[in-house]
């Protein structure tokens, strides 16, 4: 699936005008987070997703007339009708949808905005202003230094503020803040909404196997920075793991051990030791325990498990920590295949850190959307 970013990107950088559609602020059931895009590209070629289907209709028509008027709007969907064919989300929600005309003249930060190499710490876009030729500016903020106006110091300064304040608490969601006449100097009031890129999450798979190419794909698919590591440098390729951001040849607990000592080690990292070998999954396995990793699935029969459990408590393991360890990894959805197995494996991964049951939706009645 292509990468709206991206595509904007390469869109952007061949100079087309484009309309981008970005959902700022959400209520109840919306299926998509503040910051998804749609994007009307060349040809009206379409990019991206405002709500998973229910208003991408209108939103497509909102592009166009941005495109043919050069002007941005702001949009509120809500709860849809009773017959569901008019305009509305049939999910329940309500969303705001800001919908601009882009190009490298109307919004020559992109660029940087978008940067993989140097990211912002946030991007701030002037969405409803008492003036309307305020409506559109961009702010993007760095740590020490920002690119753009949102039309005053002042309003640059404080946007600015607020953004690194909330990235450097780990509030790491964008949000839409109001400012009321006067609350900040000689401004009128105006609603600006503060992109905060999100960080991926990363996932450190153990052991080179075909199973682990189909788990650094579908991890690298679900938004996860993956690398594989493994200590037989004739198995650990770039050839075989093209899936990942990067491939790692060292034994694994050394690896884990550096990475931790460079404060790269969070509650957000994932761990799946997929070698079912003492020799590596034991050292790496004490080491990972003393971490605040948020996940350690392993691969293995239940025997195998058992006795790698065995084998770490005469390592000295505490056992209240082996209850951390999910073995055998993956959910029970009966799959036999090396991708059946990577399905299974994310989704408990993706279960455990979101709060999920694993179960069926339709056996459940806790929100669909956490």
């Amino acid at each position: 699936m292509e990468d709206p970013k991206r595509q904007l990107a390469d869109w952007w950088n061949a100079g087309h005008t484009v309309a981008v559609a970005t959902v700022c602020e959400t209520w109840q059931s919306a299926p998509r987070s503040p910051g998804s895009i749609m994007v009307l590209g060349p040809d009206a070629e379409v990019t991206g997703s405002v709500s998973g289907g229910c208003v991408e209709g209108a939103v497509y028509e909102s592009c166009v007339e941005a495109l043919a008027t050069g002007r941005p709007r702001l949009e509120h969907y809500g709860v849809s009708d009773a017959g569901a064919f008019s305009v509305g989300l049939t999910c329940g929600g309500e969303i705001d949808v800001f919908i601009e005309p882009v190009s490298a003249q109307a919004y020559p930060e992109l660029g940087d905005a978008l940067s993989a190499e140097h990211p912002p710490v946030a991007v701030a876009t002037v969405i409803a202003h008492e003036l309307p030729v305020r409506v559109g500016r961009h702010l993007v903020i760095h740590e020490s230094s920002v690119l753009g106006s949102l039309g005053s110091q002042a309003l640059d300064e404080a946007v600015a503020r607020q953004a690194r304040a909330r990235a450097g608490q780990g509030e790491g969601q964008s949000t839409v803040v109001a400012y009321q006449r006067d609350e900040v100097a000689d401004e009128p009031a105006v609603r600006v909404f503060i992109s905060i890129p999100a960080i991926p999450a990363r996932l450190l798979v153990f052991g080179a196997t075909d199973l682990t190419a189909a788990v650094a794909s579908l991890g690298t698919f679900a938004g996860y920075r993956v690398t594989v590591c493994d200590a037989r440098s004739v198995f650990a390729t770039r050839a075989r793991f093209r899936g990942a951001a990067e491939v790692v040849n060292e034994w694994p607990h050394r690896y884990l051990a550096r990475e931790a000592e460079a404060g790269r080690i969070d509650e957000q990292t994932v761990l799946a030791v997929l070698t079912h070998d003492p020799k590596f999954d034991v050292p790496l396995l004490q080491a990972a325990l003393g971490m605040p990793v948020g996940y350690i699935g392993l691969l293995g029969s239940r025997r195998t498990c058992q006795d790698r459990r065995q084998r770490l408590i005469e390592a000295g393991v505490p056992a209240e920590q082996l209850d951390r360890l999910r073995a055998p990894i993956g959910l029970d959805i009966g799959g036999h295949s090396v991708q059946e197995m990577a399905i299974s494996i994310l989704g408990e991964i993706i279960a455990a850190r979101s709060g999920g049951t694993g179960v069926s939706l339709s056996s459940v009645t806790s929100p669909i959307h956490r």
